[in-house]
């Protein structure tokens, strides 16, 4: 009796195990087209990634960079102190996206340059988003807002 109640009790760990397994396996297949890594551009330099591979890149748009053509097309750099990279844009870009000023966009890093999909801009005068504020931390050419 003991060991038929032992017996079923390790048939349902297992059962218990073969399930969390499978359900953390489907998770993670599910999410995997939304899961989107964060570069600084010193890290798209030293480690390009490839052109099917969509991640977010933030910095500053570099100084005299921005130009707008003819079409919906923008052109300008992104910098983090370390390394520039070139991006471009079709759309309309936030009111507040301006040069020197922080920004992230998403996108593929395609022939040297990335290609934004979408474009996000600070939203105030001292708002930076955190991963641009690491980044350009770790360049050391971050300096805290004037409050």
């Amino acid at each position: 009796m003991k060991s038929l109640k032992k017996q079923r009790r390790i048939q349902i760990i297992a059962v218990a195990v073969v399930a969390l397994a499978l359900s953390t396996g489907l998770i993670g297949y599910a999410l995997r087209d939304g899961i989107n890594y964060f570069r600084a551009p010193s890290q798209v330099i030293a480690e390009p990634p490839g052109p099917s591979e969509v991640f977010r890149i933030g910095g500053l748009v570099e100084e005299g960079t921005l130009v707008r053509g003819e079409s919906e097309t923008i052109s300008f750099n992104v910098t983090d102190g370390g390394a520039t990279v070139a991006a471009t844009y079709t759309g309309v870009l936030p009111d507040l996206f301006e040069e020197g000023q922080g920004m992230v966009g998403t996108g593929r890093y395609i022939n040297g340059v990335f290609e934004a999909s979408e474009i996000l801009a600070k939203h105030d005068e001292t708002y930076m988003p955190k991963e641009v504020v690491d980044a350009l931390k770790a360049q050391g050419v971050y300096q805290e807002p004037d409050s």
